[in-house]
């Protein structure tokens, strides 16, 4: 409640009382004021430091193999235009970058949609901007940019990849697209994808959230994103002094949605599940790969 509404309320019950002093007896009972404060990510899996400690135990035979391991997600949607990005950064006296007043879509110059790729071995992250839709489709193809551009060159001769995802989205657990979409780039490139989802509620322990994602968000703070090169320019020069390199490219292709899998085309992956939770952790292999009924 604010302090108008509690002033309000005392001269109701016939105290006629400044809201000076209201705020000061508030400030000496110990009340401050406070912003929400995103903390609540929903109720807790009972299975979930089980699926962690799986997830970290399939990142491990990944790296003893020498195979690739990848972080993925899609970023905040952001609006291209003289829009207020949050933050602060020095300025010289008297300077100052004016926006618009209001974020209303009418006034964007289009929308950005940045996927990422993060690299866990090589500490390098891939910024896959789309203009379009977050779909399944957007979020396979990133994956597809990432290891023809730079994927094969690092890891060659590799044939198993290890995804690590969210649950929901995109690259979700009941996102029969996403599976189906994998089943493609897996044939085309003749690689085993696995892929572990991190269990519900718990999004923020994806490492590409801290560990490209926020460096991102840190180097373009206060910035406006004017355009679509801005983007692109402000994800490519971020940096860490832990060695983080970030390459990110414009993906112009249309990704419409509503595109639904039927039963047949389910049926048909080459789909094996893990017997630790199947729905969550499961291994795409290429059709022309004999199954072994073993995951990697």
């Amino acid at each position: 409640m604010c302090v108008a509404h509690l002033r309000a309320a005392l001269k109701q019950m016939g105290h006629e009382v400044a809201e000076t002093t209201i705020r000061r007896m508030l400030h000496g009972l110990g009340y401050r004021l406070g912003a929400n404060k995103k903390n609540i990510e929903g109720t807790s899996h009972p299975d979930r430091n089980a699926q962690f400690a799986h997830i970290n135990e399939a990142c491990q035979a990944f790296e003893q193999q020498g195979n690739p391991i990848i972080s993925v997600d899609c970023k905040k949607k952001e609006l291209l235009g003289q829009f207020k990005n949050n933050g602060a950064e020095w300025q010289a006296k008297g300077a100052q970058t004016d926006v618009n007043v209001y974020d209303f879509l009418s006034l964007a110059a289009g929308k950005a949609i940045p996927y990422g790729v993060y690299d866990l071995v090589h500490n390098h992250g891939f910024v896959n901007v789309g203009i379009d839709h977050e779909t399944a489709e957007f979020a396979v193809e990133s994956i597809r940019r990432w290891w023809q551009h730079w994927g094969k060159a690092l890891y060659p001769g590799k044939k198993a990849l290890l995804i690590t995802a969210d649950g929901g989205g995109s690259n979700g657990v009941r996102n029969r697209l996403w599976k189906q979409q994998v089943q493609e780039l897996a044939n085309e490139e003749q690689l085993a994808i696995t892929v572990v989802h991190y269990p519900p509620a718990t999004s923020t322990w994806n490492k590409i959230e801290h560990r490209l994602f926020s460096f991102i968000s840190i180097n373009w703070r206060a910035k406006p994103l004017a355009s679509l090169e801005v983007v692109l320019e402000l994800i490519s020069q971020t940096t860490t002094e832990e060695g983080l390199t970030v390459t990110a490219l414009k993906d112009s292709q249309s990704y419409p949605t509503g595109r639904k899998v039927t039963d047949e085309e389910r049926a048909a992956l080459h789909l094996l599940r893990d017997v630790f939770h199947g729905e969550w952790n499961y291994t795409i292999l290429p059709h022309t790969v004999p199954s072994s009924g073993q995951l990697i």
